[in-house]
């Protein structure tokens, strides 16, 4: 669940833009900031791949803090520039400062530092009461889906799990012993027969107790299952890849959004001064309506995005994987 939902969250795009005197988008620009959502954003990860560290780690945790690493600053104007950027644990909250577990990849360790809050991009979960609180159906599904692995390894450890009923009462310590006695030579028999084959004495009788016993324990793990699926806003043809537009729509604005939201928010919160802001600057996210088209929609909407003059020619060219035309035409609005 965590990296489906993280999959279809690094899909959107995230740009560092100029917005207009409207405040809509114009133009990207070309940042530290942008580059490193974008392009690289350290030593180790691509753009993508920080972004799918931030959703994945922020599913995970619960609460993550995303932290620019190298920062440039001009000595005259005092503006910074952000060069590289990492995800780290928050370990450990302050009034003013949080303690963060970050990679330092000059040393190739996990180290512990302490930044201020307004340094770091801190993000929590919007699913933080379904997924991350302590007695929340997720963790209510892990804990139920540890105690089913416990069982099953329980049950394939090749014990034998016996009790001989010996012919005489064990309570003086001559019999415990002579039991224990008894109990060692079954298991020599047992543990050094090529097949597995031992005797008893007649008088003897052995019961065997690891016969499966009937418990809810999977009719649980599905009924948790299912409440995850309902309180995140999933359902399993989502999960394999078999839902309609209607249905992935629905999962793209409850569940993808809202993810996406949250990062974007505080990056713009953190990382734009207020001399920033008034200069027009923004970060928006940007999602492809054209991926869950198939091939007869796309050309029914290239019909009427190019008649109805929303898109040229060229920009639809640019959609379906085709070199722009030189034909001037190609890139005006035209009926």
């Amino acid at each position: 669940i965590y990296a489906r939902m993280a999959q279809d969250a690094t899909a959107i795009t995230i740009n560092h833009v100029r917005l207009d005197e409207n405040d809509r988008f114009d133009a990207v620009l070309d940042s530290g900031l942008n580059s490193c959502l974008n392009l690289s954003a350290n030593k180790d990860q691509t753009g993508r791949a920080l972004r799918y560290d931030i959703y994945l780690s922020l599913l995970d945790e619960g609460v993550i803090a995303i932290v620019p690493v190298d920062i440039d600053e001009d000595p005259v104007t005092g503006e910074t520039e952000i060069r590289s950027m990492r995800v780290g644990k928050v370990k450990e909250w302050y009034p003013g400062d949080v303690r963060v577990e970050l990679y330092n990849d000059r040393t190739g360790q996990k180290e512990e530092v302490i930044l201020p809050k307004e340094r770091a991009a801190i993000v929590e979960n919007p699913f933080y009461s379904v997924m991350n609180e302590p007695n929340s159906t997720v963790q209510r599904l892990i804990s139920k889906l540890r105690i089913m692995d416990a069982v099953d390894e329980q049950a394939g450890s090749g014990k034998l799990d016996l009790i001989i009923q010996l012919p005489y009462t064990v309570k003086s310590p001559a019999r415990k012993e002579q039991a224990q006695e008894r109990r060692k030579t079954l298991e020599e028999q047992l543990a050094g027969s090529r097949y597995g084959i031992g005797y008893i004495d007649a008088t003897e009788h052995i019961t065997q107790l690891n016969r499966s016993l009937e418990n809810n324990l999977l009719k649980s793990i599905e009924y948790l299952t299912n409440m995850a699926y309902s309180q995140l806003g999933l359902t399993p043809e989502i999960m394999n890849g078999t839902a309609d537009d209607t249905v992935m729509t629905n999962y793209e604005n409850r569940v993808i959004e809202p993810l996406v939201a949250a990062v974007v928010d505080e990056l713009k919160r953190k990382f734009l001064s207020r001399e920033d802001l008034k200069a027009k600057q923004s970060i928006m996210y940007f999602r492809d309506p054209f991926k869950l088209a198939p091939v007869s929609m796309v050309a029914e909407m290239a019909d009427k995005f190019t008649r109805n003059e929303i898109m040229t020619s060229n920009e639809f060219r640019q959609i379906i994987g085709m070199k722009p035309s030189k034909d001037p035409k190609a890139d005006q609005l035209l009926n």
